[in-house]
């Protein structure tokens, strides 16, 4: 699939070169065709000369405008044209308007010096703990040397592309599942350095590569989660144990406290009372034991004495 998936992308890239007629050109094609057939239907409306001199005026025109449409160019502005002279290199032609001489020069190719952007992705890799996972990403590239990008390497879109798909299985076999999933930004880091290194000698640089996706299988996912959940409940479980360790350090200091002043103790003791029977409603239970220790035989007066905090219902 992934192999299909680059012949996609390259059919889609690929630039049509004997097809590459400028509006220039078509519009003088057109205006000696024009010439052709006017000066066809003057001659032989007025009886000018033969069929030989009227076929020799429209082959005439129809040469110069075929001149024209072949031999005449435009470059746009992000554009360069690789022409060679009798087979050898001549020049980068472009942008703006450019002259081939006939027969003698060869438009070899059309190099774009825009940003290209080229998804690729690896699938069914295996991982170095021999996990498969699928990986998407995307590649950004740009042409900085027109001359190597056409006289290096036959097709450098298609070079990409299959530079870009290698490094990155090769990055996934190297690395573990857990390196993958969460450090996405040192893959991107590595693929763009191994890609830049096998770009550069046809002269062509890679600016990012960002990883897009990364599929691993259904059970293992499932079993992530679950095991992502246990942790979750583990560390949940250790925060309650140190709070409730926490609490009873607090309660041990509060203690010292009381030791030597059953008093203040005393005291405490009837505040929480009052403080739970002021709630309308409420109900404290206190063991006798506690009555009799902490001396709450007004234990009484105290209820009475909360009763009359209450609000009456109207």
């Amino acid at each position: 699939m992934a192999l299909s998936n680059i012949s996609k992308i390259l059919k889609t890239q690929k630039q049509p070169i004997d097809y590459h007629i400028s509006g220039v050109a078509g519009f003088l094609f057109g205006v000696c065709l024009l010439a052709a057939i006017i000066g066809t239907i003057v001659m032989t409306s007025n009886g000018i000369g033969n069929d030989t001199l009227v076929g020799a005026w429209v082959a005439g025109w129809i040469i110069l405008g075929s001149f024209f449409l072949y031999f005449l160019k435009v470059a746009s502005q992000w554009e360069k044209a690789i022409v060679l002279r009798l087979g050898k290199f001549h020049k980068l032609a472009g942008p703006g308007l450019f002259l081939l001489i006939p027969f003698v020069d060869t438009l070899a190719n059309w190099i774009d010096h825009r940003v290209m952007v080229t998804p690729f992705s690896a699938e069914k890799t295996l991982t170095k703990d021999t996990v498969p996972v699928d990986v998407d990403a995307v590649l950004f590239w740009v042409v900085w040397d027109a001359e190597k990008a056409a006289l290096e390497v036959a097709d450098y879109k298609a070079a990409i592309a299959w530079a870009a798909q290698t490094a990155l299985r090769e990055i996934i076999g190297q690395s573990m599942l857990a390196d993958i999933l969460v450090g996405r930004a040192r893959m991107d880091a590595d693929l763009q350095k191994i890609i830049d290194e096998r770009t550069t000698p046809w002269g062509i640089t890679v600016q990012s590569v960002e990883i897009r996706d990364v599929i691993i299988p259904p059970d293992l996912e499932d079993a992530m989660s679950r095991q992502a959940q246990a942790e979750r409940e583990r560390q949940a479980r250790v925060i309650l144990g140190e709070s409730e360790k926490q609490i009873a350090g607090s309660f041990a200091e509060a203690s010292q406290s009381y030791i030597d002043n059953p008093t203040a103790l005393h005291l405490r003791a009837m505040n929480m009372l009052f403080e739970g029977l002021k709630e309308k409603g409420a109900l404290v239970i206190v063991p006798s034991s506690a009555v009799d220790t902490m001396n709450l035989g007004g234990l009484s007066g105290m209820v009475s004495l909360a009763q009359q905090n209450v609000p009456k219902e109207k």
